[in-house]
């Protein structure tokens, strides 16, 4: 299939870096609640990329839950290719994409488990399926079946149905904690502009702009 001819326009009328907060936390805060109130799909959904020990890399879809100063947070199985491949290498990008706004935005740092205090918080927020759900699941592994995951899942909610779901060991956060963050916004006749903050020693950030 040739898809030469398939291109889309980029209308907005462009970034500079008067326009951009010198924290990029707040700057991702601010463009993240614009991207909620385009009501895009699922803005808080990013490609998660890590490489382990085979040097291959692998990238998936996961769900922003937490962000601050202190890094973007995700939450998994700790048994997972992702959590393997982070144990191997705790390094990861991520990559919010949110092209209804013709905008994205490219973060790169290291990784490590959030306290469990912190991942119980979450997981009692979570609505009982999707408790019941972080058991079930050997994320990762080879499953026969769909029927079979269904079974062990009835199977969980009727153990479970009086009391509460116990927090699983096995399950948590992590963060990303960030030592370069792109601003990316399209520009017209692919004259985007992009815009990097890079983490220094003192912990302050520097902005640069980089070519499309």
């Amino acid at each position: 299939m040739d898809l030469t001819s398939l291109r889309a326009k980029y209308t907005t009328k462009g970034l500079d870096i008067k326009d951009l907060n010198q924290d990029p936390f707040m700057q991702f805060e601010t463009w993240f609640n614009e991207a909620i109130n385009a009501k895009l799909t699922e803005p808080n959904a990013f490609s998660l990329a890590t490489v382990g020990s085979d040097m291959m890399p692998s990238i998936r879809t996961v769900l922003l839950k937490i962000f601050d100063e202190k890094g973007f947070v995700f939450f998994t199985n700790y048994k997972s290719t992702k959590a393997k491949q982070i144990e191997e290498n705790p390094k990861a990008a991520a990559l919010f994409a949110w092209l209804d706004l013709e905008r994205q935005v490219k973060i790169e740092g290291s990784i490590e488990k959030i306290s469990s205090t912190e991942s119980l918080k979450y997981f009692l927020s979570r609505p009982k399926g999707s408790q019941i759900g972080a058991w079930v699941s050997h994320q990762s592994e080879v499953i026969t079946s769909r029927s079979l995951l269904e079974q062990k899942f009835d199977e969980i909610k009727k153990k479970f149905l009086k009391g509460e779901v116990p927090f699983p060991s096995f399950w948590g956060g992590y963060a990303i904690k960030p030592i370069r963050i792109e601003f990316w916004q399209g520009g017209q006749d692919r004259l985007h502009d992009r815009f990097l903050y890079e983490l220094q020693k003192d912990n302050t950030w520097t902005i640069s702009r980089l070519a499309p």
